[in-house]
């Protein structure tokens, strides 16, 4: 992968935008199945794991990961 300067004011900005109770990958990761109980449940998952939200909105691959978890949860429960 070519680091572009593009691609390295971008992570500059992703840095800059960083809070400090921000959670990484792995936390979010270890909590995506209880996010999705809650959402199926008909609760707000937002409210009660605002971290794993934030998280979510931030990061392509852990949004995918929940969305592959949603969807396999839904058809279980079909």
């Amino acid at each position: 992968m070519k680091l572009t300067q593009e691609k390295l004011k971008s992570m500059i900005r992703m840095v800059k935008m960083t809070l400090d109770h921000e959670i990484g990958c792995d936390d979010c990761y270890d909590q995506l199945h209880e996010f999705a109980e809650l959402e199926l449940q008909g609760k707000t998952p937002e409210k009660a794991m605002p971290s794993v939200k934030e998280h979510l909105e931030r990061c392509g691959n852990c949004r995918q990961e929940y969305e592959a978890l949603l969807k396999a949860l839904e058809s279980v429960a079909a």
